[in-house]
């Protein structure tokens, strides 16, 4: 409904079996028929809303829709309706406190004792060095978020990504999930002070069980204390506390989800299309580009790589932007994780 009121391609179709209601299929309709998962690189759950033996024929749901293809790439895994139509099924690693927080603390120490006894030690000297730290779950405040919003936005540009929040309806989607406040799905706002001085937060979507990472960022000019990561350990503690299950971290390629994971869950990449001109020439337009970056994430070095080449053009456009200012103020660069 947020999207919807934001976005005017965006539908639902109503699945009925005759005797009621049975599942929703979200997504977005383009030009020429090419749909997108709703929310498209926003969210990290696309498919079918529905119960899990629920089986369609997937071409024909697209022919009802009035879609030429469909695109995922994170599809919940193993949905019967999709499940011919994926290509690469990848981990998502996540934080699981269904046996408790305890529990989940001594598996990340044995996924690395040596980061665990790092980051704890950080901590120690971010808060003798920089003030008394203090974690707030579910912050409420919008200048807050603002913050986040800002060091996020530098984390783009300085790494050579795309700034999601140069788009104003981002913003105005992320505002709106912020002010969402039910049981069963809010807005998770989460910082981690000095003092009285933000250094590091999380904005995330959370259900009755699962917080979804979104969007975590920290202030640069306190990267030696890695608050990221500092915040991480706390935003665990804070969720478990609060009742919830697990954290999402997403698929990618960041190494602390590595150490900081007690399990998994999968997610699918794959594409459906009806024989039609546009979904040859989306075939055409994409398929090159999804093998070209599945071959770079099947293998760190060339992630590496690329990341290095992108973070040297995020310099590069950085220092232009600053010759560029018109009243010549250099503004010291903040970022996320």
């Amino acid at each position: 409904m947020a999207m919807d009121r934001l976005r005017d391609y965006v539908r639902v179709a109503v699945i009925s079996d005759g005797s009621g209601i049975v599942g929703f299929f979200p997504y977005e309709r383009h030009s020429f028929g090419i749909g997108k998962p709703l929310g498209g690189f926003l969210t990290t759950c696309h498919g079918l809303i529905a119960g899990p033996d629920l089986k369609l024929d997937a071409k024909a749901l697209l022919r009802a829709c009035k879609l030429s293809v469909f695109d995922f790439d994170h599809l919940v895994a193993g949905q019967p309706t999709f499940a011919p139509y994926e290509q690469d099924v990848r981990p998502a690693p996540v934080m699981d406190f269904t046996a408790g927080y305890d529990a989940w603390i001594e598996q990340v120490k044995t996924n690395s004792p040596k980061n665990l006894k790092t980051v704890r030690y950080k901590e120690r000297k971010l808060g003798r060095e920089q003030g008394e730290l203090r974690f707030e779950w579910a912050s409420a405040d919008p200048e807050v978020l603002r913050t986040l919003l800002a060091w996020k936005s530098d984390q783009y540009r300085r790494t050579g990504r795309v700034d999601r929040f140069a788009q104003p309806w981002i913003v105005e989607l992320t505002d709106m999930m912020h002010a969402e406040k039910s049981s069963d799905f809010a807005g998770v706002l989460t910082m981690l002070y000095a003092g009285d001085v933000p250094v590091a937060g999380h904005f995330g979507l959370r259900t009755a069980t699962t917080l979804v990472g979104w969007f975590p960022a920290y202030d640069t000019e306190f990267g030696r204390y890695s608050p990221g990561i500092v915040h991480h350990l706390q935003m665990a503690e804070a969720a478990a506390n609060d009742g919830l299950h697990m954290v999402d971290m997403g698929k990618g390629g960041k190494e602390y989800k590595d150490w900081l994971k007690s399990g998994v869950l999968y997610v699918a990449e794959g594409r459906i299309s009806r024989p039609s001109a546009a979904a040859a020439v989306h075939w055409m337009g994409r398929t090159p580009f999804n093998k070209a970056r599945t071959i770079v994430m099947d293998r760190p070095s060339l992630y590496r790589a690329a990341d290095r080449v992108l973070k040297g053009f995020g310099r590069v456009r950085t220092s232009m932007q600053q010759q560029e200012s018109p009243n010549g103020v250099v503004k010291e660069p903040t970022g996320a994780r």
